[in-house]
């Protein structure tokens, strides 16, 4: 008899990741409908920006990326690079750059000074300080945008109560299994549960580091970058701290392109712990909900459970919906929602990508060390730490 109640409890634990996902198609379903009623024409509020890159070591397609942002429909903008090694193999990348698209301001400065732990935020806060122009627009160096990128993304600004524009991504990922896995990220996790996050919050109160853009006036509000250079999440804590500020942090409306690395199964593993422990210090909270998110582990245990206590059609019910709703969640989201081509080819991955997923937020509670851009740090409360004598590539 107790036996048989253990049962029960854990079939209705079980249900919580199918809710989840339910939730998550709801929340998904409503935005993308939302957003598509309400795309406006050629956005006309087009300031002067600054596209702000904080660069370390050359990414996948590099030079392609770089470029794409040479050749955005917008009246005028500049581009200023940084790096903080002089002799970075990226330099030349950049050098290409500027000879083949002189009629683009595009600036490189290199030797940032070290004034904190995080080397991104470093560059950034001599980026805000070397910008013409008070729209400043962040995004990392293996995002590929279109020509009306620009334009998108500083409409919002017309509006005095936004305070912070980011967006969501489709994936670039070569049909590797390991970007594969890694791309499917998007549609199963980063976009949903952010969508989640802002139904139930009633805000956006974070950005994504595909892009970031803010003005030089919200920014200093907030203490600038200054004030962040010691964090590991500059993405969350930009967004956070604008949110908190009581500022909208609104998101674009169409997505831009992320080039994904052509990693192995233990590269695209140890990203996966670094972001689990990120979110770990962060949103500690959270995180520790995550249990009763993940439906793969759940699914198994009650179908395992059911099976023993001979509920067989339960077993296979259970089964059954997992499969369902985690594959339509992922087909919704990237192919109906972000238009992203490669969606369908990835789905056949979901269920491995579920195991490593799970497996990497299991991990992080046991650990506080990343490997980020060939450097080793400790994360604590959010915060980075440099591991003495540690240095990796990426």
């Amino acid at each position: 008899m107790l036996l048989h109640i253990l049962y029960r409890i854990v079939l209705v634990l079980a249900v919580a990741p199918l809710a989840y996902y339910l939730l998550s198609l709801y929340c998904v379903v409503g935005y993308f409908q939302e957003s598509r009623k309400s795309t406006p024409g050629t956005p006309v509020f087009s300031p002067p920006a600054s596209i702000l890159k904080p660069v370390r070591g050359v990414d996948h397609q590099a030079y392609e990326n770089f470029a794409s942002y040479c050749r955005l429909d917008y009246p005028e903008y500049e581009i200023i690079f940084a790096v903080a090694d002089p002799d970075d193999p990226v330099v030349p990348v950049i050098r290409k750059l500027q000879a083949d698209f002189p009629s683009c301001s595009i600036r490189l400065i290199k030797g940032v000074a070290r004034i904190g732990t995080n080397s991104k935020i470093n560059s950034l806060c001599r980026l805000v300080q070397e910008a013409q122009y008070d729209l400043l627009v962040m995004s990392d160096s293996d995002v590929r945008v279109e020509s009306d990128y620009l334009r998108l993304v500083a409409a919002p600004f017309a509006n005095s109560e936004v305070g912070a524009v980011t967006t969501f991504c489709q994936c670039l990922s070569g049909g590797r299994i390991a970007t594969e896995l890694d791309a499917l990220g998007m549609c199963l996790d980063s976009v949903p549960s952010a969508l989640v996050a802002r139904k139930l919050e009633g805000k956006m109160q974070f950005a994504f580091g595909w892009t970031m853009a803010t003005t030089k006036m919200r920014l200093a509000e907030i203490g600038g970058w200054e004030a962040m250079v010691d964090y590991h999440s500059d993405d969350f804590e930009l967004g956070n701290r604008i949110a908190r500020s009581g500022y909208r942090v609104e998101l674009m409306q169409k997505p831009v392109c992320m080039v994904f690395p052509q990693e192995s199964v233990g590269q695209f593993f140890r990203h996966e712990l670094r972001w689990s422990i990120g979110l770990k210090n962060v949103r500690p909270t959270a995180y520790r909900g995550l249990i009763l998110t993940y439906g793969l582990p759940w699914a198994l245990l009650a179908a395992g459970v059911a099976a023993r206590a001979g509920w067989t059609g339960i077993a296979v019910a259970h089964l059954l919906a997992y499969f369902l709703l985690r594959f339509g969640l992922a087909w919704t989201t990237g192919s109906w929602g972000l238009h992203d081509p490669g969606t369908g080819k990835r789905l056949w991955l979901i269920p491995l990508r579920d195991a490593i997923s799970f497996i990497a937020w299991v991990s992080g509670f046991f650990s506080d060390t990343i490997v980020w851009r060939g450097l080793v740090y400790r994360v604590q409360n959010g915060h980075l730490f440099p591991v003495p004598g540690a240095s990796l590539r990426k």
